[in-house]
């Protein structure tokens, strides 16, 4: 549940800006309260708390978060290759984790995971506002095709792959490499915690 030391007022006029409804708090120590995307915001003196199941775009608008570059890592998980999946990923910028998180993605192959990680971890990059990402994943397959390098014959990952690159336009400037698994141990974390939360 994150918690954003703010100006409730300034947040508060920022979610208006963005055409986000916001209403009285239910109770005296509540200054207000706002619901979007499945993530519900309420205000406190001088602090927001933010809750629910997806919070990064809620957040982003918040802390009026803009530009910037970005390090992003992803991770898929599928345990029988197909069999249940979940992805994971990490955002870091310069100040530390901006946003992390891990969900169950239903069947799917290894591969189909590892993308639907990386589509999961741009689309938050994006609400955040970065406009430059360096990305990290520890699978070959994947990074070799998002540049380029390598081809696919398999129909699902050919469409990630133009997914992955349609989000891809929304930063000025972004860069794709291959890590060793130590390096991204943490999205492996997260997406192998929520296939054990399943």
């Amino acid at each position: 549940m994150p918690v954003i030391e703010c100006d409730p007022s300034a947040a508060r006029e920022r979610l208006e800006a963005e055409g986000v409804p916001v209403e009285s708090g239910n109770t005296p120590h509540e200054r207000w309260r706002a619901t979007h995307g499945g993530a519900t915001a309420v205000a406190y003196d001088g602090k927001v708390v933010v809750q629910g199941g997806d919070t990064a775009r809620l957040e982003a608008m918040l802390r009026g978060d803009s530009g910037g570059r970005v390090h992003v890592y992803f991770d898929g998980a599928s345990r029988g290759n197909p069999g249940p999946a979940a992805v994971g990923y990490v955002l870091v910028d310069d100040g530390g984790i901006v946003a992390e998180g891990g969900q169950t993605i239903g069947r799917a192959t290894n591969n189909q995971a590892e993308y639907a990680a990386l589509v999961k971890a741009l689309e938050v990059a994006s609400e955040y506002g970065f406009d430059e990402a360096r990305i990290r994943g520890d699978s070959e397959l994947i990074v070799k095709q998002v540049r380029g390098e390598w081809n696919t014959n398999d129909p699902d990952l050919r469409e990630q792959r133009v997914r992955v690159r349609e989000l891809l336009m929304h930063f000025d400037d972004w860069h794709i490499e291959h890590v060793p698994r130590e390096i991204n141990d943490r999205a492996d974390e997260l997406a192998n915690d929520a296939l054990d939360d399943d």
